[in-house]
């Protein structure tokens, strides 16, 4: 294919995804019924009601899509590191999630018509479902070069045809039915919108290793332009404690609030004791929470969000805000890059064999962005730092990253600005299974609990979360990466011991 037919290829899908309603830079999707009927019920027992969750199911899949339209066929295969993966792969792997885990089982059964992928298809979407099969390698994600993203989209629209069938179906099946298709189809929609999420950090990685320094989207609606005004906002005004209902009350027990209390400007203080973190749900798998949400019970979460469960904090003290650009241009012109005293062992011969000497997109006063390079604001949150990072500049800042019970608890009763989307928020926790967790059995079960080792807790959402995804009303969303990841939009809020 030549460059001039690339180009009007790629050119054709954004004017067909126009057509559809797509904009050119997208924002986060908010249509009219998308969440008036969550559950899926109505107000008959037993009788489905699947319109809101249908509308749902287009604005995510229609998200994923808008996403490439800024780009050029090239950057569809970029793959900047081993732990990023193309856009296209993205693409294709979501519509995998969909075809493997609920078309490929319950086609047959409800007579849903469906051109299923090629067999080799399965080898390059899987990611690391091993009781699925064999995958492709994933440093090797950008040498897939075909199938072409058109193949791609077609197999998503079919996908997405068999997807309203089946809610079709669902609609005139008894509720106990439908809950388990039900569920993995949620769990397929959060799923998708995490790698959203995943395509977009990638695609900084990438595009910062190019000498051109390419700019997704400068546009007055772009993702750094929402980075902007979302640490803005947040200078105006603090977050307040999310609305009404179990998750609300986190931090509790027997009644008892956080009692945070007002310290030196800057910092809220909490008397510790015996509080409850966690989803208020049980510690089923997440297919059957989510069909638990189907039948009404509760919201949507995944699985190693829960159990809730006790835990016994000592005194703390947490910041009200994230750790500056300005604070940490502090601890670099004191040298934290250059003292081993204020890192982990493990941290500091990263340090040194990786050369850091600033945050990932740090160049001279300028940081690279989604936007191309942009002047680095002193008073925005310091961002893509690594937990090393982190951790270092919180033990120079003589204080320490709060453990996810500490954020959790702090989160629930308010007074933290920028809790949610601005950036993922390091804490000092490993990534473990709460008491009494169970993964799903299956596949499907190796979604969360096979990482629970080698791995740091993030708590809130950033700038590129989609809408609905991981926000205030939800604040047991528990992500997590390896310590030395630096490519996602993760900063700090520092914590301290308080007598």
């Amino acid at each position: 294919m030549s460059a001039g037919a690339a180009e009007t290829g790629l050119a054709g899908i954004a004017t067909d995804l126009r057509r559809q309603g797509v904009p050119q830079v997208p924002a986060d999707p908010v249509e009219e019924g998308a969440a008036a009927d969550p559950a899926g019920l109505d107000a008959q027992p037993g009788v489905l009601r699947l319109g809101g969750l249908r509308v749902r199911l287009r604005a995510v899949r229609r998200r994923s899509e808008a996403l490439i339209v800024p780009l050029e066929p090239e950057d569809l295969v970029l793959q900047g590191m081993a732990d990023a993966s193309p856009p296209k792969w993205h693409l294709g792997h979501t519509a995998w999630f969909f075809e493997e885990f609920l078309l490929r089982p319950l086609s047959q059964r409800y007579g849903i018509e469906h051109e299923a992928a090629d067999p080799l298809w399965r080898f390059l979407f899987n990611s690391y479902y091993d009781a699925v099969g064999a995958r492709h390698p994933r440093p090797q994600r950008g040498l897939l070069s075909r199938p072409p993203i058109t193949a791609v989209l077609a197999w998503r629209a079919r996908i997405d045809a068999a997807l309203e069938q089946l809610l079709d179906v669902l609609a005139h099946r008894p509720a106990s039915e439908a809950a388990a298709a039900l569920a993995l189809l949620e769990l397929g929609l959060q799923h998708e919108q995490q790698h959203q999420e995943l395509l977009l950090m990638d695609l900084l990685d990438g595009f910062s290793r190019n000498p051109l320094e390419p700019a997704y989207s400068t546009a007055a609606d772009g993702p750094e332009a929402a980075f902007q005004r979302s640490w803005q906002l947040g200078e105006a005004g603090r977050n307040l404690a999310p609305p009404g209902g179990a998750v609300a009350e986190a931090g509790t027990l027997a009644g008892q609030g956080p009692q945070a209390e007002p310290e030196e400007q800057g910092w809220l203080r909490h008397p510790g004791g015996l509080v409850v973190i966690g989803h208020p749900g049980t510690a089923s798998p997440p297919a059957m929470e989510t069909g638990a949400a189907a039948a009404g019970a509760e919201p949507f979460h995944f699985d190693n969000e829960a159990p809730r469960h006790r835990v016994w904090l000592e005194p703390f003290a947490i910041a009200r805000q994230l750790v500056s650009n300005a604070d940490y241009e502090g601890f670099i012109a004191d040298g934290g890059y250059q003292r081993p005293e204020l890192w982990m062992s493990e941290g500091w011969a990263v340090v040194q064999q990786r050369g850091w000497r600033a945050p990932r997109y740090w160049r001279d006063d300028d940081e690279f962005t989604l936007a191309g390079r942009r002047p680095r604001h002193p008073r925005a949150p310091v961002r893509h730092l690594s937990w090393f990072e982190a951790d270092a500049h919180a033990r120079w800042a003589g204080a320490r990253l709060p453990s996810e019970a500490e954020w959790e608890t702090a989160a629930a009763g308010g007074g933290l600005q920028h809790s949610h989307g601005v950036l993922w928020q390091w804490t000092g926790s490993p990534y473990r299974p709460y008491p009494g967790f169970q993964p799903a059995a299956g596949a499907v079960g190796e979604y969360n609990g096979k990482f629970m080792s080698s791995q740091l807790v993030l708590r809130g959402s950033c700038f590129l979360t989609p809408a609905g995804h991981a926000g205030p009303e939800r604040i047991t969303y528990r992500n997590f990466f390896p310590p030395a990841s630096r490519w996602l939009a993760g900063g700090l809020r520092l914590a301290r011991d308080a007598a």
